[in-house]
């Protein structure tokens, strides 16, 4: 009977072992993805945006199409403050 519980505890211990690594490793992953997206819609909002609007308003100028200026990026804090 001893032998039995103490093989038991072992596999268990094995198996909380290697969910606890996979957990881990799936943590990770997603705070990466995350820091990922997060840099990507930064850049394409500091870099690409402001030169979209640049060729949008010439396009419109250039059709006689009078847009308004073109909005400033805000960024938002999920924690509620706005830089």
């Amino acid at each position: 009977m001893r032998e039995f519980v103490d093989s038991n505890w072992w596999a268990l211990s094995v198996g909380a072992i290697a969910q606890l690594v996979l957990f881990t490793r799936w943590f990770y992953r997603r705070i990466r993805n995350e820091e990922v997206n997060r840099a990507f819609v930064k850049d394409m909002a500091l870099h690409h945006l402001p030169h979209i609007y640049e060729l949008l308003l010439k396009l419109a100028e250039k059709q006689g199409i009078e847009l308004p200026v073109p909005p400033q990026i805000q960024w938002i804090d999920l924690n509620g403050h706005q830089k």
